[in-house]
């Protein structure tokens, strides 16, 4: 039987199968940077996510100014002060929860069996239930850039001389480390993320959403390396307005794929192992056939299927089928092309693809299709799902990308002719 092509599409789990995700680790850790990590992916993928951010509730409700003193175990009056801001982002975070909430990323030290006692429990009464994720890093190197790069940018240390900075920040650790307790069997579902993800130990894992956190934890990295996302170069489709299809290059489509290549040439540095990725469709493939790489050909980035409309134009849809073009006018987001696919089955499709571009440590390259572009985009850029059908992803146009500890640096190359607007 023929499905109806506007139903909801998101292959999530139901409302019900909520959880939080509780950090744990020392400071400079990578527990922000991975807690971040998690939110993007989650929320591209539609759950409802937020991350709640303890030290974020010291400096709106404390002050931001806190040397280390204020950290150090045995000044009792800090230690309450720390603990009442724990207790209120928790409060927060349950609230939420209540309010429809999916996923929460508790993000603090929870160093200790107490203080991870207090958040579960917690959870446990309003039935919410707990993964926690520690972060444990010995690299001394990796320490140190993470307190120089990242935590000297926080406003803890607005003002504050670099090396007056480091000096308070290490003594800061130094307190926790006094009484820092790592995760056991007696905390319940844990994962353990040991120098950057190198050793992963896993802990009682149940259900299908900590398994795919568990996949997007077993390729974090921080190795700086530019993704490189565009488009094919024009189509015979693409000046005909037409959806879909599997047209050849145009003329100005073959000068960008050209254009292309000296882009590559000129940004590829010598014994790079970079990967070129593309859809099985030709005028992605056409767009790559210059490119000193191999390709590697994935299913997964061609283009939203049309379903009964491909090869029509929007103006023929909206004159033959005014019910279906209404409908796909009102949500594109959710809308289902009849016998084809929505934005949202894009999105649940590409996530190998995402798992696979987190993983990589050399450039890649992916030359795809305006709805995939879309897509992807979003994913780095932490663009909701909603605005996938709207974002900007023009042909002829490298978009640069270069993933760090809490985003992404984007750069866009013109390349090739200029196109007309399209549909």
């Amino acid at each position: 039987m023929e499905r109806p092509s506007y139903l909801p599409t998101s292959l999530r789990p139901p409302r019900a199968q909520c959880l939080a995700v509780v950090m744990v680790g020392l400071p400079a850790r990578g527990k922000t940077y991975i807690a971040r990590k998690l939110a993007r992916y989650l929320s591209w993928l539609g759950y409802q996510t937020r991350v709640f951010n303890v030290g974020a509730y010291r400096r709106e409700r404390l002050g931001k100014k806190h040397t280390h003193e204020f950290f150090d175990p045995s000044n009792m009056e800090a230690e309450s002060a720390r603990r009442s801001m724990a207790r209120a982002a928790m409060e927060d975070m349950l609230g939420w929860f209540r309010e429809g909430g999916e996923v929460a990323i508790y993000d603090a030290t929870n160093h200790t069996r107490d203080r991870r006692a207090m958040v579960r429990q917690g959870c446990e009464r309003a039935g919410v239930p707990v993964l926690f994720v520690e972060s444990i890093c010995d690299d001394e190197a990796i320490i140190a850039s993470t307190v120089r790069e990242i935590k000297l940018n926080s406003p803890d240390y607005v003002g504050v001389d670099p090396d007056e900075a480091v000096q308070d920040f290490s003594a800061r650790i130094a307190h926790y480390e006094q009484r820092y307790e790592t995760l056991d069997a007696s905390d319940g579902s844990f994962v353990k993320l040991i120098d950057v993800g190198h050793e992963l130990v896993l802990h009682d894992l149940r259900g299908d959403l900590p398994g795919r956190l568990v996949r997007v934890l077993m390729n974090l990295h921080i190795v700086p390396r530019p993704v490189w996302l565009t488009r094919h170069g024009e189509s015979a489709y693409n000046v005909a307005k037409r959806v879909g299809g599997d047209a050849d290059l145009t003329p100005r489509g073959e000068r960008f794929a050209v254009r292309l290549t000296d882009f590559f040439n000129d940004h590829v540095i010598p014994g790079d192992d970079v990967q070129v990725w593309t859809s099985t469709l030709k005028r992605a493939t056409q767009t790559a056939r210059y490119l000193p790489s191999p390709l590697v050909t994935w299913r997964a980035l061609d283009e939203i299927d049309a379903g009964i409309f491909d090869g029509m134009t929007y103006e023929e849809i909206k004159a033959q089928h005014p019910e279906e073009y209404a409908r796909r006018q009102k949500d594109k987001l959710r809308y289902r092309y009849p016998r084809g696919e929505s934005y949202e089955d894009v999105i649940q499709r590409l996530e190998p693809i995402i798992i696979e571009l987190e993983r990589q440590r050399s450039p890649t390259m992916v030359i795809t299709h305006r709805a995939v572009l879309r897509c992807l985009y979003a994913y780095f850029l932490d663009q909701p799902p909603s605005s996938c059908t709207r974002l900007d992803v023009p042909l002829h146009t490298v978009i640069e990308l270069t993933p760090n500890a809490y985003g992404c640096d984007e750069e866009r190359v013109p390349l090739g002719d200029p196109v007309p607007e399209e549909v």
